[in-house]
Formats: C-alpha cells, structure tokens, sequence
C-alpha cells in the first residue's frame, strides 16, 4: 500500500492533503520552479516594450526596436517552454497524490468494521473516493502550485511598480486590499456550501445505486415513476446547490473587476499626469500598465484559487474523515496465530448490541459446540440467528461475554490466521466481475485447476461449468449476471470447499430455485455438512436439516430458549414445534420416498 500521511487531526484537511506531496516533492518543486519561470519571463516583456518605445521609436532608431523583438521572441520561447513543463510536472504529482488517497481509502474501507457499514451509503463512500479525491488532486497538484506562482508574480510585480514610480505604484497598489477583502469572504461563503454540494452527490450516487441493484424489484412493483420523483428531487436540490455556487461566482468576481478596473483607471490618470510634467516617460507608462496587468492577473488567480481552495477543503474534511474512521474488529496488540482447529466452539454469556442501539440482540447465549457437530440454528424473526453466526469470524465483536474456538478467545488471534479456517456459505451468493475459475478460488488463488474442478464437482458445479461457452475461463460479469441464482450458489458452495475449512456456516435456504436446482444444491451441501472432518453451524431453512443434525438451537428474543436433537425438542418444546409447522419448508418428495 502507498505511504500516506500521517493523521494529524489538529491540521486543517487540506494540510494534511498537501504533506501527501512530499513523495512527489521534485515535481511539485519543478513545476513551481517552472511556473516562476513563466513569471519572470512575463515580467521581463514589458521591459522589451519600454525599450523598444524610449530608445527606438522615440529616438528614431531600428536597433533597439530589432532587440526589443528578439527579446520578446526569446520570452515566448521561454514561457512556452516552461509552460509544458509546468503542467506535466504538475499533473505528474497531482496523479500520484490523488494515487496515493484513493489507495489510502480503499484500504481503509477494507478494513472498516461491519458496524460503519450498518449506517454509512455507498453512493457517499464512491463519492469521496471519486469526486473528493479529485477535487483534492486538482488544488494540490496545481492550484498550490499556482498559488505560489501568483503570489511571487504580485510580489514580484509589487517591487518593480515601486521601483518603476513609487507614487504610481501606490495608485496602482491601492485596489489590492478590498480585492483580497472580497476574496477572503468569499472563500469563508464557499467552504459550507461545497461541503453540501459534495454530500448532495453522494446521496445522488446513493439513489442510482440502489435503483441499478434493484431494477427488477422497481419494474415488478411498477416503480419507475416513483424511483424517476425521488432521483429527480435529489437531482434538483444538487442543480440547486450548484446555481447558488454559480451565484456566489457572479456575484463576487464583479467586485474584482470592478477594483481591477479601479487600479487601471488610476494609473491611467496619475500617469497621464506625471507624462505631462515630465516625471515619466511613455514607454514607462506602458510597461506601467502591463506590470498592473500581471499585478492583477495573480490577484484574478488567487479568486479562482480560492473557489478552488473551497472546493478541495471541503472534499479533504470528507476524505479524511473516512480515512480518520476507527477500526473497531481489528488484532490487539500481541495477538497470535490460531492453530489449525480441531472445531470446538464455545460461547459464554455472549452479549451483543449493534452501534447506536439500545436493544440488545444477544443477551447472555451459553453453549458449548463439539468438533465434528453439525448445528442448526432455529428462532423467530429478530432473535439474533444471523448476529450469532456472525460473531465467530469476527464480522463484529461482543459487547459481553466471549467467543472461544479451541479455548482461544477469537479477540486474542490475528484476523488473517481465524478466517482462513471458517468458511461461509449464505443465501445471496455472491460472485465477482472475473471468470468461473477466479471466483472458486477466491480463498484460494493458488489452487491447481485439478483442485478447482474436485470443489465444483463436490458441489455439484462441474456439469453446468462445462456448458458455459469458455468453461471454467467463462468470465461471470457484474455480481454472477448471466448465472442463475442455483448456478451461482453452486459456485459460492465450491468456493468454500476448495478451502477446506474447519468450521463451516451456511445459509441452506434453496426455496428461491426450481426443484432440479434445490435437489443439486442440497446435495452439495449435504456433503459439506455431513463431514465429519468439520464443524458445521446452519441456518435451517428445511425439516431435513433439522431432522439430522446433532444439535438444534432454538433462539428466542436473544436466548436460547431450547436445544437438543430433533426428536427431543418436538417432545419438550412448543416453540420448536411452532417454528417447524410455520418457518421451515418440508421434506423434497425423494426424503419422503
């Protein structure tokens, strides 16, 4: 991962942005170099100007005028010159900062708990990643850059008028504090007002995500018309945003203007003047006026800097505020490798209440799991089925008690060394943009093709892979588009077989699949279930699962309030039995057979 910046939470955001320059620091140094260059050589012009109208036309001779002409060639060869460079330079460090952020984001987001996903939008997150990011790389890669160059340039232009005529330059100077009066108030307006502009995309992005991920439930439900109302009522108040940027640009750039013109005007009058009581000559005058030209052109820049600075300020607050964002699941200090599992999983007085919510999901679950068992997980909606198997891998961490694999408590070792041994199968399965192959060994990329091809015909896979017009190198699209959900179940199945894990949990809900697909499915898990070599913990979707498992789970409101094999709990447990005739769906017609 690239180097960044270290966090700095005393620093303004757009500080921090800028120390990610400091790879990048020969080119941002030659692009500045290159841009004050450019400076020098524009300052230089008017000078050629002088002497070609003091010393040629007004003495009559084509010396000092041909001098003059080469001189101003010799400038513009210089200044394009270091114009191209100036901008490569720039652009090269600007791309590698703006490298370096989206690369500090992405593993951020790799790494941020489940609990941030719970409340944050994903069209905000793609946002700043996206526009924040490039709203940052464009001030930092060159509007710094041209704020020094504009801010030499008026320096620069500052010391010659002075030393040109200080009573001129005085009339000459005299606009530049209300100028920077409007620009400061300005730059305070626009900070706010490209944060909302920023956060109003966001949710934009959010709105066309979520309707591109559920175009069939929209067109099922005869919802285009009121998907189309919300995206346009988001849309407007973005338009809304931006017009009032729009109105602040054109409300505030006239006052410039306005004192730009101001400044002309005054030297254009004391110059005349000193011209007519011999205190300055023409030449003089014009190379006056040009330098009041590039006196203004920087305090123009450093306007549109400022929008910039705006701009880039707000989008860095947001992307610093999710690289800021704490890992709440992540290894303590010290923690070791887990040893390969033999399966025994216990749990004590686990509690567990997600983010922001009082209720308690979990409250005080005790149970001792054995190597080998396959367990299934039974209750009413909102027990905390999904919250409990989630627990094991880490996807959270308790609020109360502990989670122990082998005797080790899942907090005491690395991430990387627990998840490895614990596969999981869920309802949604999904697959990833790449071919059939990619996405079985996803937990295992340098699986042999043989070890691929056993995971899918293990789960029941090979037969439908060898139909796809590339076999296994047949790419699947977007999220398995082109593959049925059986199809891609299949594939997830043999993704966690190919791993061969230790501890398996699943999801063996088949009820959304034709009964052929539910007859394969369910032998694919079946046969990762019933080994003996694993311990399996199931989500029981069918009579079947319940029928054989070692040990039924029965969660109510957090607690367990029964378990036991199947036979036991229907002789003791009315929930159990309420759960069997109303939740779970019945044997296939070949179990009954």
């Amino acid at each position: 991962m690239s180097t960044s910046a270290p966090p700095a939470s005393g620093r303004a955001p757009i500080l921090r942005a800028l120390a990610y320059l400091r790879r990048y620091r020969l080119e941002a140094l030659g692009a500045l170099l290159s841009l004050l260059l450019v400076s020098v050589a524009n300052l230089g012009a008017p000078q050629m100007i002088r002497i070609a109208i003091d010393q040629g036309l007004a003495r009559g001779e084509q010396r000092p005028v041909w001098l003059a002409v080469g001189g101003l060639v010799a400038i513009a060869l210089g200044r394009g010159l270091f114009n191209f460079l100036q901008g490569y330079l720039a652009e090269r460090a600007s791309q590698g900062v703006a490298f370096d952020l989206r690369d500090a984001l992405f593993a951020r987001i790799q790494r941020l708990s489940f609990s941030y996903y719970d409340q944050a939008q994903t069209g905000q997150l793609l946002t700043r990643l996206t526009s924040d990011v490039e709203a940052v790389r464009t001030f930092v890669g060159s509007g710094i850059v041209q704020f020094a160059a504009a801010a030499a340039m008026l320096v620069g232009c500052a010391g010659l008028l002075l030393y040109l005529d200080p009573v001129l330059a005085l009339a000459a100077l005299a606009p530049v504090v209300p100028i920077m009066v409007v620009l400061r108030l300005f730059t305070r307006k626009m900070r706010p007002l490209f944060g909302q502009l920023q956060a109003l995309l966001g949710s934009l992005n959010t709105t066309l995500q979520e309707d591109l991920r559920g175009l069939r439930v929209v067109r099922a439900f005869s919802g285009e018309a009121r998907e189309r109302e919300r995206y346009e009522k988001t849309n407007a108040e973005l338009k809304e945003k931006n017009l009032r940027v729009v109105d602040a640009l054109s409300s505030n750039f006239p006052f410039v203007t306005f004192f730009a013109n101001l400044g002309t005007l005054l030297v254009v009058g004391v110059g005349g003047w000193r011209i007519f009581h011999q205190r300055l000559t023409l030449g003089e005058l014009v190379a006056f006026n040009s330098y009041l030209a590039f006196l203004l052109m920087p305090l123009m820049t450093l306007g549109f800097i400022a929008a910039s600075l705006s701009r880039a300020s707000a989008s860095a607050q947001r992307v610093f505020e999710l690289l800021d964002t704490a890992v709440e699941v992540t290894d303590r200090p010290g923690a070791g490798v887990l040893p390969p599992l033999q399966g025994r999983i216990e749990l004590r007085d686990v509690r567990f209440r997600y983010a922001g919510s009082e209720r308690e999901i979990l409250r005080g679950v005790s149970v001792t799991l054995e190597p080998g068992q396959l367990v299934a997980v039974l209750g009413t909606t909102g027990s905390g089925k999904s919250t409990l198997i989630n627990l094991l891998p880490r996807f959270y961490d308790v609020t109360g008690g502990a989670v122990l694999l082998d005797g080790h408590d899942v907090r005491d070792v690395t991430l990387a060394s627990l998840r490895s041994q614990i596969g999981v199968v869920l309802q949604d399965a999904l697959l990833f943009s790449g071919t059939v192959r990619e996405n079985i060994a996803y937990g295992r990329p340098e699986a042999t093709q043989a070890q691929v091809e056993a995971a899918a015909e293990a789960a029941q896979a090979a037969e439908f892979i060898r139909e796809l017009p590339q076999g296994y190198d047949t790419v699947v699209g977007e999220r398995g588009v082109g593959l049925s959900g059986g199809q891609r179940q299949r594939l997830a199945i043999a993704r966690a077989l190919l791993t061969d894990p230790r501890l398996l949990i699943l999801d063996d809900s088949t009820s959304a699949v034709d009964a052929r697909t539910e007859t394969a499915i369910q032998g694919a898990l079946d046969a990762l279930m019933r080994d003996k070599h694993r311990t399996a913990i199931v989500i029981a979707q069918r009579i079947s699962t319940v029928r054989d498992a070692d040990l039924i789970l029965v969660l109510d409101e957090g607690r367990i309030a029964a378990q036991g094999r199947h036979e036991e709990l229907q002789a003791t447990s009315g929930l159990y039995n309420d759960i069997l005739g109303s939740q779970l769906l019945p044997p296939r017609q070949e179990e009954v057979a």
